[in-house]
């Protein structure tokens, strides 16, 4: 497909330009006889740690932890990843405190993800949270509160 078509195809999307160039590279790169890796992904322009981790556990099927927004929001406000860790000391933490299992990785990694969008806003919904309890923020009134209802 040509890129142009392609980019007026995504483009709801937003910044549907930039996203076509990127996936006709990672369209080359599968169609590619290349050895397939995270470093390789990673050598692509546009491919940072988080989609080349989402490749790699969802594509691939290997253990590796995908670190997005929500889980940095959710965990720093436990006070279980400080808000200066970076992308690769987050993964860590988590690979070393769960199994190795690709499995539960994309099971945790779904229900971060569904908690980021009910409870953990960027607002936080705090009086609905199941966590709160167990939550840092919470506890130390950090956190804005809001009663706001999850869409």
């Amino acid at each position: 497909m040509e890129e142009r078509s392609l980019a007026e195809a995504i483009r709801p999307a937003g910044y549907y330009n930039q996203k076509a160039k990127r996936l006709k590279i990672l369209a080359a790169y599968f169609l590619s006889r290349r050895t397939r890796s995270r470093a390789s992904l990673l050598e692509l322009n546009g491919v940072g740690p988080e989609t080349a981790d989402s490749i790699v556990l969802y594509a691939w099927n290997e253990p590796v932890f995908v670190i997005d927004a929500y889980t940095r929001r959710i965990f720093g406000r436990l006070g279980l990843i400080p808000e200066s860790a970076g992308y690769e000391e987050a993964r860590k933490t988590f690979e070393e405190n769960l199994p190795r299992r690709a499995s539960l990785y994309r099971e945790y990694h779904a229900l971060i993800v569904e908690h980021g969008k009910r409870s953990c806003r960027t607002v936080p919904a705090c009086k609905k949270c199941l966590l709160k309890p167990d939550c840092a923020s919470y506890l130390t009134g950090s956190g804005r509160t809001s009663t706001a209802k999850s869409g």
